[in-house]
């Protein structure tokens, strides 16, 4: 009775498991029709901005990158035809293919083989130096367009940009005035741009403008740029620094004269002012900053920020590295005179001619002593020379630069400071 039950059952639990089947097949299907749909509306949201720039620059850029991609083409696409080529020729089911288990070298294989991919490799070599040397961020630009060369009347607008946590500054000394996370320039006008950065390092970069560029603290970077055409475009931070990262951007405007004319005029026309106690507000750490004007500006703003001394006692980098020329100078003189303090205008050596045998002047004073006598006093002169800031300061204020967040205890290369390793203060 059972065999016939299972007889009679077996038909339909067959039919049930091709029916299964055949629905798993259809939904298959589906999902493969759904996905081959979806990927156009994905790619849709792409912006192919750095293959179709508005910037001379930045379509040279993308010069280079296409050439360089056609020229490795012609070695990718030969070589991987010829593997499916091979690949189904000599098949185990061809019977009519060559079979040469003997064969081992070819002399022409051998010489295409090595051949082309030497001429890709010396094209490529001669593209990518001409190309870095040309497209260069510190040299200035030689032409606007394909159909314009620079000449004496394109005047370069220059813009001096600060890399915040985490907004963007630009100052425009031509004009007098600066603004936050928002940038505007001519059409068909050089754009020359010195970056530096307020406390981590960053990076400046708008896509349809120019190539990428890094910003340090307390270091100078520097970008030449042109836009082509009118319109509103992205910039943004291309460097990870921090938690307001993906905030950092601003907006590109460019305008014909007329319209950046009209800019200027109402960011002139603002009443607020970037002194060093605005800027004291605006370099804390802030996320996604709307765009804000200041019509004027402190003169020494950007040079204070560059060289790391917009706090009130700061010694300026600048200041801080021709003190120390001037101090190596004063130390090398010193020991040139020294050297030279037992000698004569005639060349002659006065300690010879001392008839006792000692380093004495005419008037019995001890030269030696001398010496040590003008080394105290010039080092009393540097002691009185230094700012109380330095002389006051602790160890922890003489630590390196830190980004936002990062404290000293957990910073790997500046181990925390115990208090024995504080040294006691009078």
């Amino acid at each position: 009775m059972g065999r016939i039950s299972a007889a009679l059952t077996h038909p339909w639990s067959s039919l049930t498991r091709h029916f299964m089947d055949y629905r798993t097949g259809n939904a298959l299907k589906r999902l493969r029709l759904i996905a081959l749909l979806t990927i156009p509306a994905f790619l849709s949201a792409c912006k192919a901005v750095v293959l179709s720039p508005a910037g001379d620059v930045a379509a040279r850029q993308r010069d280079v990158l296409v050439i360089s991609t056609l020229l490795m083409l012609l070695i990718i696409i030969p070589v991987i035809c010829l593997i499916v080529f091979f690949a189904w020729k000599y098949r185990e089911s061809n019977k009519d293919a060559t079979y040469a288990p003997d064969w081992n070298h070819s002399t022409k294989l051998e010489l295409v083989i090595w051949s082309a991919p030497l001429l890709i490799i010396i094209c490529l070599g001669g593209l990518t130096w001409v190309g870095t040397h040309l497209l260069d961020p510190y040299r200035k630009l030689d032409r606007i367009s394909q159909d314009m060369v620079v000449t004496d009347e394109h005047t370069p607008l220059e813009v001096e940009v600060v890399a915040m946590d985490w907004k963007w500054l630009f100052f425009y000394p031509e004009y007098g005035f600066a603004t936050v996370n928002e940038l505007a320039a001519p059409v068909d006008r050089p754009i020359e741009f010195k970056l530096t950065s307020s406390s981590v390092m960053n990076a400046f970069y708008i896509p349809t403008l120019a190539g990428m560029i890094y910003t340090m603290p307390g270091m100078e970077t520097k970008l030449h740029g042109v836009i082509n055409s009118e319109g509103v475009y992205d910039g943004f931070s291309s460097n990870y620094s921090g938690a307001g990262f993906s905030g950092m951007r601003f907006k590109f405007h460019a305008f014909d004269d007329a319209g950046f004319d009209e800019w200027v005029a109402k960011v002139s026309a603002d009443t607020d002012t970037l002194d060093d106690a605005a800027y004291q507000e605006l370099v804390k750490p802030t996320e996604n900053v709307a765009p804000t004007y200041f019509g004027s500006y402190s003169d020494d703003l950007y040079h204070d920020i560059l060289n790391m001394c917009t706090q009130e006692g700061q010694m300026c980098m600048d200041d801080m590295m021709m003190r120390d020329m001037q101090t190596q100078a004063g130390g090398m003189d010193m020991a040139e005179g020294h050297g030279m303090g037992h000698m004569d205008h005639s060349g002659h050596d006065m300690g010879q001619m001392d008839h006792a045998g000692h380093d004495m002047d005419h008037s019995g004073h001890d030269m030696g002593q001398m010496d040590h006598s003008m080394g105290q006093g010039m080092d009393d002169d540097m002691q009185t020379d230094t700012p109380e800031a330095e002389k006051t300061a602790t160890p922890a204020d003489r630590q390196g630069l830190r980004g936002h967040g990062l404290g000293r205890d957990v910073t790997p290369l500046s181990p925390p400071q115990t208090d024995a390793d504080t040294p006691a203060t009078k």
